[in-house]
Parts: C-alpha cells; sequence; structure tokens
C-alpha cells in the first residue's frame, strides 16, 4: 500500500464513522493525512499530492505493513473514543508552530494567532507596547505566539484553571520562554498578581463563549474538552460581561482588547448593542473576532451609568 492509498482509506474510514472536525482540520483527508503522517514520523506539510506529479511528493511511497497497523491503530482510537486527534498524539499546530496539548486544556485553534502572525493587529501597536496579557490562555500557544511574533514585548498567560497552566508551562519551556512569559492562575482579572504585572497594552482573550443552546448540540468531539473553557452561559456572554467591566482597569493609555467569540455575533450585538468594536478579517471571515480601545471600553460604562 502506498501513503496516498493509505491516507485515503483512512479518510474514507473517518467519513463512514461521522466522526466531527474543527480541531485543526476541517475534513476527513486532512485529519487522516495528520494521523498517518504524524504515525509514519513524517512532517506535517509532506506533499501527498498526485496531480502532475509534484517533484516533492511522497504520495506513492510505499508504506510497510507494521506501519500500517500503527496507522490503523490510532486511527480506531480516533473513531472509537471520538476525542480531537491532538488529545491522541499530545500534539497541536497553530501557525506552523507545534504545541503540547492533552486533556486538561482545550485544543488550541485560535484565530488570533493568525492575527498576531500575519501583522493583523499590528496597526493597533507602537514602539510603546510592552505588555501584553493572554486571558484563557489554556495551553498557553497564544501566549507564546505572541512572545515570538513581538521579541520585545513581555508576555502573561492567565487561566482559571491550574490544569491548564502545568500544560501552558510545557510549552512556555518548550519555545524556552520562561524569562518572557509569565504564568498566573486568576478567575478572569482578579488575581493580584495580574495588577502588579500591568497595566497591559495589548489583552488577546479567546474566552469561554459557547451559548447553551449550542453547548446541548455539541458533537463527542468538543466535549471530550474541559467546558469550563467552552461553556458561555445562556447566550454565550457571562464571562464577556465581567470581562469588559473589569478590563479598562488593567488596560494602558491606548491599549487594545481583541476577543474571539467564534459563531456567536448576534448574541454578542444583542448583549452590547451600543459599544463601538472594530471586526477584523481572519481566513474564517470578518465575524469571529473584534477589538475594543480602552476608551471604547470606558464609553460604554460611563453610558450605563448615566
Amino acid at each position: 500500500m502506498t501513503l496516498i492509498e493509505l491516507i485515503e482509506s483512512s479518510a474514507q474510514q473517518l467519513t463512514n464513522a461521522q466522526v466531527s472536525f474543527g480541531h485543526g482540520t476541517s475534513n476527513a483527508f486532512d485529519e487522516a493525512a495528520w494521523l498517518v503522517l504524524w504515525t509514519l514520523d513524517l512532517p506535517l506539510d509532506t506533499s501527498v499530492e498526485t496531480l502532475e506529479d509534484p517533484p516533492d511528493s511522497k504520495a506513492n511511497m510505499p508504506v510497510a505493513p507494521a506501519d500500517i497497523a500503527r496507522a490503523a491503530t490510532l486511527l480506531e482510537a480516533r473513531i472509537t473514543s471520538r476525542k480531537p486527534a491532538a488529545y491522541l498524539t499530545r500534539e497541536a499546530w497553530l501557525q506552523g508552530m507545534a504545541f503540547y496539548v492533552d486533556e486538561r486544556c482545550i485544543v488550541p485553534r485560535s484565530l488570533i494567532a493568525e492575527l498576531l502572525v500575519n501583522g493583523g493587529l499590528d496597526y493597533w501597536l507602537n514602539e510603546s507596547t510592552q505588555a501584553v496579557l493572554d486571558l484563557c490562555t489554556g495551553n498557553g500557544s497564544l501566549a507564546v505566539v505572541a512572545a515570538v511574533v513581538y521579541p520585545e514585548v513581555v508576555v502573561t498567560g492567565s487561566d482559571l484553571s491550574a490544569d491548564a497552566l502545568a500544560v501552558a508551562l510545557i510549552n512556555v519551556r518548550k519555545y524556552a520562554l520562561q524569562d518572557r512569559v509569565a504564568l498566573i492562575e486568576s478567575d478572569g482579572l482578579e488575581a493580584p498578581g495580574l495588577q502588579q504585572r500591568g497595566p497591559f497594552d495589548l489583552i488577546v482573550c479567546n474566552p469561554p463563549y459557547v451559548n447553551a443552546q449550542s453547548m446541548s448540540e455539541l458533537p463527542p468531539e468538543y466535549l471530550a474538552e474541559p467546558q469550563l473553557a467552552l461553556a458561555g452561559g445562556a447566550d454565550g456572554m457571562d464571562f464577556i460581561r465581567r470581562l469588559f467591566t473589569d478590563a479598562p482597569g488593567h488596560m494602558a493609555d491606548g491599549a487594545v482588547l481583541v476577543l474571539e467569540i467564534g459563531n456567536e455575533r448576534d448574541h454578542f450585538e444583542a448583549a452590547f448593542p451600543d459599544l463601538s468594536v472594530v471586526w477584523l478579517q481572519t481566513s474564517a471571515g470578518e465575524d469571529q473576532v473584534l477589538l475594543l480601545t480602552r476608551e471604547a471600553l470606558r464609553a460604554s460604562a460611563e453610558k450605563k451609568k448615566s
């Protein structure tokens, strides 16, 4: 059996089993390629195309029977457990960077990483941007990406979950960023340590925002993740309401808050109809990630008082 035959056969099995995607891949072929290439210790960007026989393609390389068996074992685990592939491989990729991951945290997939890497936030930053906060850091991936993209800044990663922070520490050490990335356990912005690390010039946050109806309809792959990191209450906005109240006190003059809300724009706009926001363009469209200035948050708070 060749590599492409093994991948195509595995993809068909995933399709037949009706597994769900969204934790690094969006379709059966890409998921199968990930599992097979990982099993064979091949780079995940290995070309498996056969169209016009690209010179770097390994599509037609033969796969040893023992490797076929190993791939089949991993594929069966993916189908029977319904766990995201990243939990089985203990590895997730974000913007070309590999991160350790396990069931103590959600699988990293934030679109904010894309904005950090492609310069989508640069317009809102300047030479005085020194302190960055990754709130709800999970496995620490956004904190690490920010530190790599902006080598002159110091980064704080914060999360309510001590388990998630233990995973984040693995990734901070993986990229040798202990001197520039600090991890703090905090319920939102409550921990005194955050006050000491701020005020922040940039806050990025991929919070729990899934509304109750959507939570009840999630496939098993998402239910395998810590619900603490997903569930945002009846309309998905519980954490965000508290964040908007507390954030201005942790933001420097000219600071911005970048927030991911997934498919919850309707709920967001219903909850914050008078808030001035900037919707940011990502590969998923322009209704998944938004930006708020400190001034906009303060103006909204003042309007509520009056």
